[in-house]
């Protein structure tokens, strides 16, 4: 495995780099004389923001694949090396309990999780090219436990988990780790519709800069394929799956899976 961790040089990619999640990033890395070059949707908003933390802005649609390359084209014309992309867009929308929103549901999914797609395919033959680095991905709780309340992002985020474990034996042979963190409830602009209800609750919400330490975590010794509990008073944790029933011979011996299917640390 190739050593790729957060130090003075490193260049890192960071999508829906001006929110909450992203800022508290990016000011992390800079700690480390990490170029931290943030992605956004194109508004004089977000390019105030990434100007008031001294970083590079690019305009970022993370929906648009062909973007996504232009920008880590971009990213590596600029700065000469790609070490790390946090693909950290998303978006929450629930507007009922009740109906389910089909454009609402589509729209989160396409943010969410393919954003998340095309960031890592776009990302991987720069980061081939640097070496080795990391990919690092923002999920959430609710992709391990969804939310009744918001299906759209609870398939979007648990749709993401898998891609990071199904991705990470293919990457890791190219020197490329790829992880998930899941955050649980965090002071961004995502609770703003309910934020007075955890406060009537006493109910403990993450802060921004809890969030970028396991971020930044994950990029210095994450585990490839690794989904990474972020909860209140617990701090960073790994999440442990649970297998599934194996299947069984007719002789009901356990029943081995075709090498083919397996990966490489299986074989």
């Amino acid at each position: 495995m190739t050593d790729s961790t957060p130090r003075p040089g490193s260049v890192a990619l960071i999508t829906g780099g001006t929110g909450g999640f992203g800022r508290a990033l990016a000011t992390r890395l800079r700690e480390r004389e990490v170029t931290a070059v943030l992605a956004d949707l194109d508004s004089e908003r977000n390019r105030q923001a990434a100007a008031d933390l001294g970083c590079p802005f690019l305009a970022l649609d993370v929906t648009d694949r062909a973007a996504n390359e232009a920008v880590v084209a971009r990213v590596e014309a600029d700065h000469g090396r790609l070490d790390a992309a946090y693909l950290n867009a998303g978006i929450s929308a629930a507007k009922s309990d009740d109906a389910l929103d089909l454009e609402e549901f589509m729209r989160v999914v396409d943010v969410d999780l393919f954003g998340v797609v095309y960031g890592a395919v776009a990302a991987r033959p720069a980061l081939q090219r640097a070496g080795g680095g990391a990919i690092v991905v923002t999920a959430s709780l609710a992709g391990l436990s969804p939310m009744a309340t918001d299906p759209g992002y609870s398939v979007a985020k648990g749709g993401a988990i898998a891609f990071v474990r199904s991705m990470a034996p293919r990457l890791e042979r190219e020197g490329i780790r790829i992880t998930a963190i899941c955050p649980g409830f965090a002071d961004t602009a995502i609770i703003d519709r309910i934020r007075e209800e955890f406060t009537a609750a006493g109910f403990p919400v993450l802060s921004a800069d809890e969030v970028a330490q396991a971020m930044v975590m994950a990029w210095e010794q994450g585990e490839p394929g690794a989904a990474y509990v972020v909860q209140p008073g617990v701090g960073t944790v790994p999440y442990r799956f649970k297998g599934v029933p194996s299947a069984r011979t007719a002789a009901g011996e356990t029943a081995v899976v075709p090498e083919a299917l397996r990966p490489p640390s299986m074989r």
